[in-house]
């Protein structure tokens, strides 16, 4: 549940808001630079994290623990006249080896392949590294390739010692073809490789990338829940 924080704070790549001190901290929020709509709340003092959000620029909804949600939220209509609605974010690890589906158009990409990823679409390259280049080099990216182009991705999003978090993307008009599937088992394979657990979250609402996860093995281990602003 703190991967993306862990991976973030590392490498100056978010903002941080605490209360108390930082080794022992009552709460804190931490705000990605990539997107500061939708920083991370640690705490169980729905009050205080409260407190804190009121220094925080730009949100429009908060991810924190699922106990604390429903009372956050009450604070948040009540001190700013907006209604909230809530959004379970589940969280999957991968213990067992994972199967590699093979795809002829599906490989995966080298630091090589800088300007290729680059020519594709925001969604099919967003992750919590400071850029591009730092994906292909620290990260594990692989592609579904058509034509020329990269119509699908999963890449390693964040990682810590433990853990690697995989995203996946697949552009409208090539879904169903199985690159999600393909692609995100390359990727897993990688990350268990070097050492470490993949990990995949995904809204409650997202069906499609819940079954690629059911598909590839992964099993839900823990919730937490947005805090979104109508």
């Amino acid at each position: 549940e703190t991967l993306q924080s862990v991976h973030m704070l590392g490498r100056g790549l978010c903002r941080a808001y605490v209360a108390g001190e930082p080794a022992h901290f009552q709460g804190a929020i931490f705000q990605p630079l990539a997107w500061p709509e939708e920083p991370a709340g640690f705490g169980l003092d729905p009050s205080l994290l409260w407190a804190l959000l009121q220094q925080v620029e730009g949100w429009t909804c908060i991810l924190v623990d699922a106990g604390v949600a429903p009372s956050l939220g009450r604070i948040i209509e009540a001190q700013m006249g907006r209604l909230v609605r809530y959004l379970d974010e589940v969280t999957h690890l991968l213990t067992g080896p994972v199967q590699v589906r093979r795809d002829e158009a599906v490989r995966r990409l080298t630091p090589a392949d800088l300007a290729l990823l680059e020519a594709a679409p925001l969604e099919l390259r967003a992750s919590l590294w400071r850029d591009t280049r730092q994906l292909l080099a620290e990260g594990v990216v692989a592609s579904a390739v058509v034509s020329g182009r990269v119509v699908a991705t999963a890449l390693v999003a964040a990682c810590s010692e433990r853990y690697a978090d995989i995203g996946v993307y697949t552009r409208e008009g090539y879904r169903g073809r199985g690159y999600a599937t393909a692609t995100a088992s390359l990727v897993a394979h990688a990350v268990q490789q070097g050492g470490r657990v993949p990990l995949w979250g995904a809204g409650a609402h997202n069906q499609a990338s819940l079954r690629v996860a059911q598909k590839l093995g992964f099993r839900e281990v823990s919730r937490r829940r947005y805090v979104i602003l109508e």
